[in-house]
């Protein structure tokens, strides 16, 4: 069986994080293991949400695995909570990503040409260097101009998309898959590959405010990497099931603002990857 660690925080409520990647990862036939970056009372978008950081967990999680013989095949991480925890991050790529590891980093820090509450433009700079050691990055396109040094652009076209490509490949990124880009009233995302491929792949949008589509994107990629489909098959299959659960979640009259139902819809996701 394969395995992946997911370095991320715990929100304890609101889907995302943790609580998006571990079910998901775990029902696609994948041992997952957990690194907790920080516990939050909930997510970020809940005003007055408490903020415990794990930084001292971290290191004595790493330091104790690395008495163990163990291997990860794939490394995914998420929401990271400061500054210090991306130079914790590189570091446990130096201790346990080896050759044989997949390395799939979600920079979680911006959405809607914003920065989320406790992060600021240096956050969004100094993540940035994770492009450099990360196999895959799946920033949204707000993360991605930022990281990229750009402002932020509501009315963005290909031209302004290729130069955060150009940007982020010069920063040392190889493969880079943009998320919740809106085309023709179309969400999907656009892809730039080490080869110098690219790949687009949309669905219809579904209007309206949901958290945890990007952990669900990512969990979803990263799962369906390490079931053996390349790049662009591992992200269309995670366009097709975060839309597929989007419009699940719209059509429950009770869903949550503060996530989407994808519990509902994992039936689907073993579908789309043959695994019933």
């Amino acid at each position: 069986m394969k395995r992946l660690v997911s370095i991320q925080d715990i929100s304890c409520i609101g889907k995302c994080s943790q609580t998006i990647a571990l079910p998901i990862i775990s029902a696609m036939g994948i041992e997952t293991s957990i690194i907790p970056t920080a516990v939050l009372s909930a997510h970020t978008m809940f005003p007055g949400f408490t903020f415990c950081d794990l930084s001292d967990n971290i290191v004595s999680i790493t330091e104790h695995w690395k008495t163990l013989d163990i291997h990860f095949d794939a490394i995914l991480s998420g929401y990271l909570g400061n500054i210090s925890h991306i130079d914790m991050l590189l570091d446990f790529y130096e201790n346990f990503a080896d050759a044989d590891t997949i390395t799939i980093a979600d920079p979680v820090f911006a959405d809607n040409g914003k920065i989320y509450a406790g992060f600021d433009e240096k956050y969004g700079e100094a993540v940035t260097r994770i492009a450099g050691k990360a196999e895959y990055i799946v920033p949204n396109i707000t993360e991605a101009a930022f990281m990229a040094g750009l402002r932020y652009r509501s009315d963005y076209d290909m031209d302004y998309i290729n130069e955060i490509f150009d940007r982020l490949v010069n920063a040392g990124a190889k493969n880079i898959i943009i998320t919740s880009v809106i085309k023709n009233n179309e969400n999907g995302i656009i892809a730039h590959f080490s080869d110098g491929s690219t790949f687009e792949y949309f669905k219809p949008d579904v209007k309206g405010t949901f958290h945890g589509t990007g952990d669900l994107f990512a969990s979803t990629f990263a799962g369906a990497l390490l079931r053996g489909f390349c790049a662009k098959d591992a992200a269309k299959i995670a366009v097709e099931y975060t839309s597929y659960t989007l419009n699940a979640t719209v059509r429950n009259e009770t869903h949550n603002w503060y996530g989407i139902d994808f519990e509902d819809t994992i039936p689907y996701l073993l579908q789309l990857t043959g695994r019933i």
